[in-house]
């Protein structure tokens, strides 16, 4: 196949950086895990408990921060300068503010540019919640990966009580929906199926049943 760039997007837990994983291992495609770049952002906010009405500080946080993504074959190390973060933005509080954080105009312009160089070349698998729309606009396919409230919620609660977590099913659930609400309203780049975007509804398949679907989907363009 030639070198593709498939842009993925949908909303919260529907299994994007998972199934993007997958798809990027078994092509030796180059995974940008663009939510973790957000995450990563948040984190250091949360972590000098910056006030997100302060432009002042949230330009200059824009201006110095170091984020790196290590991209591996099991997962991808994520960086805020010489600090690993690859668990920590993964916590419910990071989760609660992420939104917040990505609606920022200052701040998607900068992360947005660095994706676009990053997938420049080709043979990259981007996942967020603008790919397509914003990010690659261009890009060779598009995937809109969903799923039910109530799958997502079951999911990420399987992998809170996995790692120990108090959270409940219906807590996930309530941040689930509050964030997709949130996603799709926000006035920059808000959550959007773009028009030439094939929908993918996972609620009823598992992880490589899903890869195996946009698999299919990248042998057609290819």
């Amino acid at each position: 196949m030639r070198k593709l760039t498939v842009a993925i997007d949908g909303p919260a837990g529907a299994g994007k950086s998972s199934v993007a994983k997958v798809l990027a291992n078994r092509v030796h495609y180059l995974y940008i895990d663009t939510g973790a770049m957000y995450r990563a952002f948040t984190w250091a906010v949360l972590e000098k408990g910056i006030d997100l009405s302060d432009e002042k500080a949230v330009r200059d946080l824009v201006d110095t921060i170091d984020i790196r993504l290590e991209p591996q074959a099991d997962l991808c190390r994520v960086y805020v300068g010489p600090t690993e973060v690859t668990e920590a933005i993964r916590t419910q509080r990071v989760s609660s503010h992420v939104s917040a954080v990505a609606a920022l105009a200052v701040v998607r312009e900068k992360l947005v540019k660095l994706q676009q160089a990053m997938a420049k070349e080709g043979g990259v698998i981007l996942d967020g919640r603008d790919i397509g729309t914003v990010v690659l606009p261009q890009a060779d396919l598009k995937i809109f990966l969903t799923a039910s409230v109530d799958s997502r919620a079951r999911r990420r609660y399987l992998e809170v009580q996995a790692k120990g977590g108090s959270e409940t099913y219906e807590e996930i659930a309530a941040s689930i929906a509050a964030r997709d609400d949130m996603d799709s309203h926000r006035t920059v780049s808000p959550l959007k199926k773009a028009d030439d975007a094939i929908v993918v509804d996972n609620s009823d398949l598992d992880l490589e049943q899903t890869a195996d679907v946009i698999l299919g989907l990248m042998k057609e363009r290819g």
